[in-house]
C-alpha cells in the first residue's frame, strides 16, 4: 500500500509539471513552479548549445561506421508520431534489399539487474553487448526489457534487427559485425551526436510544432528551434491536409535547403488484443482474426484509455469514426499499467455503459494478451500517408535513400 501511495503521488506531481509546461495550470503554485523551470531551461539551453559547438568544432568527435545511417528524430519531447515513420522507413529499406538495424536507447525499458552487470564486468574485458530485441528472425525480449517502441517495431518488422543500448555507436558496430547490417536507422537519434547521420529526418508535429518555444524543462524543446538547420528533410506530421504557411516559413528561415514532406497518421483498423497475429501486418488478402474495420465503431458507445504523450490525437481519431466516446482515461506517457489500474479502469468503463475499450498499439504492448478483461479490448493501428512532397511513402524513401537509383553509402567525414 505505501508503495502504491508513493507511486500515485509521484504520478500526480509529474502530471502537475506536464500541465504547467503545456499551459494547462493556473494559480500561484503553477506560476512559481513555471518560473523555476524557466531558470532551469536557460541553463539547459547553454549546455545543449555548448555540446553542439564542441562536436561542430571537432573537439568532441563523432564515430562513422562506414554504412548508411538514417536518423529519425525531433526537436521536441514526445508526441510527433515518430514510431510509424521509423517502421515504414525500415520496412521500405528492407524490401529494397538493405540489411537494416534499428538502434534505440530503449526509453523507460527495464535495465538488466545490477548483479548481472557486475558478473559481466568480472568475467569480460569488453563492455556488455547491446540488448537484442529482434535478430530479424524472432523477437527475443518483451516490452518491459526492450521498451515499448523497440518491442513494437520488432514485432512489426520481421527481417529487421532491433537493438537497444544507450551507446548507439557500440550498438551500430555490433549490428554490422554480428548481423551483417549495411543500414542503420537511429530511432529518436537527432540529439545523438556521437554517431553522425548521413541523412537527418526531422519530424515536426503540425498540431503543436514547438510548444511554448522554451527548452526543457519549461517547454517541450530539446534544443533551440534554429537547429532546424541540421535537418536533411523535414516531415510535417499529423497534418489534416491544410498548408501552414507560417510554420513552413519558419522552417525555411532556418533551413532553406531541406525538403518538406507533409504526412498524416491514418487509422487503418482495430485489432482485438490477444487474437490473430498482434502487432504484425496481415500477409496477403486473408482476413485476420479479431480485426474490425473502423466503420464498425460508428454509433457505438466506446471507452478509450492510453499512456502516450498526445492522447488528444488518439481520442480525436476515435471520434472521427462516428463513435460515442463514453469514457476516457489518460495515464502518463509510457505508463506501465498495474492490475489495480486496469481493474479500476474497466469498473469505471462498465459503469459508463461502454461496449468495448480501445487503446493505442503502443499501449497494447504493455497489456498481457492472455489476460481476460471484462470488456473486449482493441488497439488502433495507424500508418503513414504522404500528403505532399512525394506521391507515396515508397517514393519518399527512394528520393531520400536512393537518389540515383542506387543504395547510398555514407561518406566518412574528415577527421
Amino acid at each position: 500500500m505505501p508503495n502504491r501511495w508513493l507511486r500515485h503521488k509521484i504520478d500526480e506531481f509529474e502530471q502537475f509539471a506536464i500541465d504547467v509546461i503545456m499551459g494547462r495550470r493556473e494559480g500561484t503554485m503553477a506560476m512559481l513552479f513555471g518560473a523555476f523551470l524557466q531558470v532551469c531551461s536557460y541553463l539547459f539551453s547553454g549546455i545543449v548549445q555548448l555540446r553542439l559547438w564542441l562536436y561542430r568544432n571537432r573537439i568532441f568527435r563523432d564515430q562513422p561506421l562506414g554504412c548508411l545511417v538514417v536518423v529519425v528524430g525531433n526537436l521536441t519531447v514526445g508526441g510527433t508520431g515518430k514510431t510509424p515513420i521509423v517502421e515504414m522507413f525500415a520496412k521500405a529499406l528492407r524490401d529494397r534489399g538493405r540489411k537494416v538495424a534499428i538502434l534505440s536507447r530503449g526509453y523507460k525499458s527495464k535495465a538488466p539487474p545490477l548483479w548481472q552487470k557486475w558478473w559481466f564486468w568480472l568475467n569480460h574485458t569488453e563492455p556488455p553487448p547491446p540488448r537484442v530485441v529482434s535478430d530479424g528472425d524472432q523477437v527475443l525480449l518483451d516490452s518491459e526489457l526492450a521498451g515499448d517502441e523497440p518491442f513494437m517495431l520488432a514485432r512489426n518488422l520481421p527481417g529487421v534487427v532491433v537493438l537497444v543500448d544507450k551507446d548507439r555507436v557500440k550498438a551500430g558496430a555490433y549490428a554490422i559485425a554480428r548481423f551483417g547490417c549495411d543500414t542503420l536507422v537511429l530511432d529518436d537519434g537527432f540529439q545523438y551526436l556521437p554517431l553522425k547521420g548521413r541523412l537527418n529526418l526531422l519530424l515536426v508535429d503540425k498540431t503543436n510544432p514547438f510548444g511554448n518555444g522554451f527548452l526543457l524543462p519549461r517547454g517541450i524543446l530539446r534544443e533551440p528551434i534554429k537547429h532546424l538547420q541540421r535537418a536533411s528533410y523535414v516531415f510535417l506530421t499529423k497534418s489534416k491536409g491544410v498548408r501552414d504557411e507560417e510554420l513552413e516559413g519558419m522552417i525555411r528561415r532556418f533551413n532553406p535547403a531541406a525538403e518538406i514532406i507533409e504526412c498524416a497518421h491514418k487509422p487503418q483498423y482495430l485489432q482485438l488484443l490477444g487474437e490473430g497475429e498482434p502487432f504484425r501486418h496481415a500477409q496477403g488478402p486473408e482476413p485476420v482474426a479479431g480485426r474490425l474495420p473502423l466503420s464498425a465503431l460508428a454509433g457505438k458507445r466506446i471507452g478509450a484509455f492510453s499512456g502516450i504523450a498526445a492522447p488528444e490525437s488518439f481520442e480525436a481519431f476515435l471520434r472521427d469514426t462516428g463513435a460515442k466516446l463514453g469514457y476516457t482515461r489518460r495515464f502518463l506517457d509510457h505508463y506501465r499499467f498495474t492490475a489495480e489500474d486496469l481493474t479500476e479502469v474497466f469498473a469505471e468503463a462498465q459503469v459508463a455503459g461502454v461496449t468495448m475499450m480501445i487503446t493505442t498499439e503502443k499501449d497494447a504492448v504493455r497489456l498481457a494478451t492472455a489476460e481476460k478483461f471484462p470488456l473486449p479490448v482493441y488497439y488502433l493501428r495507424l500508418e503513414i500517408e504522404i500528403l505532399r512532397g512525394a506521391a507515396d511513402f515508397q517514393e519518399a524513401v527512394g528520393k531520400i535513400c536512393f537518389p540515383n537509383g542506387e543504395p547510398v553509402v555514407a561518406t566518412t567525414p574528415p577527421m
